[in-house]
């Protein structure tokens, strides 16, 4: 097993568990409730008819089900991709619990290679999944066609953790983080604004973070600055 792989069968036991253990939008994980930023930019998608959102990393559905939700009455559509089966039959689940099946579009797929149309989104979302995908490369790659699959005036919410570091709560020391993609935050931040430069930027900051996980039933504290990019594509660019 090379090292994508066993960071990917890590990464898979974690999810599976959350997913199977807790419920969505229930206290007791990061599933209970969708994220602000993300939530912050559904008025300003007010006054589009059949708005089109795509959720990179979607999960079982903690922002695109409350977007799916408020876009409903407008014909509006949230593509959810991701490549969990867990996550994606979850979804399937809440969609339907929530009402929202009709307005969600599921489909699985490994981000680093899934084909985003140009021109396709009023909103691209993508929380916590992009430093999932191959290598950096492969990040650039994707966020170069996020930007070419917006449309005029269309928005891009990235959040995406950066300097991510491990440490083994049982013996203080530190381990390899596993993170496919794992870049320094200033490199990270001025790839984001090379790749976004000449769009408007509606919410940009980093946030040093540390949170225990469990891997392996052995406590883990993961320590990450998490950048949070929102920016929104100037009108005739």
């Amino acid at each position: 097993m090379d090292r994508i792989e066993f960071i990917r069968e890590a990464e898979k036991k974690y999810h599976d568990e959350c997913y199977e253990n807790h419920t969505l939008f229930e206290p007791g994980s990061w599933l209970h409730k969708p994220v602000k930023t993300v939530i912050d930019l559904i008025p300003l998608l007010e006054g589009k008819e059949n708005p089109r959102v795509l959720d990179l990393g979607s999960g079982v559905g903690r922002n695109s089900i409350p977007i799916a939700r408020a876009i409903k009455s407008r014909n509006g559509k949230v593509i959810c991709v991701d490549l969990l089966d867990s996550a994606l039959y979850k979804l399937k689940e809440y969609s339907k619990e929530y009402r929202v099946e009709e307005t969600i579009s599921i489909e699985k797929a490994d981000l680093g290679y899934y084909e985003i149309r140009p021109d396709e989104y009023d909103l691209i979302v993508a929380v916590s999944s992009l430093e999932h995908v191959h290598s950096e490369q492969k990040f650039t790659s994707v966020v170069n066609q996020m930007a070419a699959g917006t449309k005029k005036n269309g928005m891009n919410c990235l959040i995406v953790n950066s300097s991510i570091e491990e440490i083994d709560l049982e013996t203080n020391k530190k381990l390899e983080a596993l993170m496919e993609v794992n870049i320094p935050t200033e490199e990270m931040m001025m790839k984001l604004k090379t790749i976004y430069s000449g769009w408007e930027e509606l919410n940009v900051f980093e946030k040093a973070l540390e949170y225990e996980i469990t891997r392996d039933r052995k406590p883990i504290l993961m320590k990450t600055n998490a950048i949070t990019y929102v920016v929104k594509k100037s009108r005739g660019r």
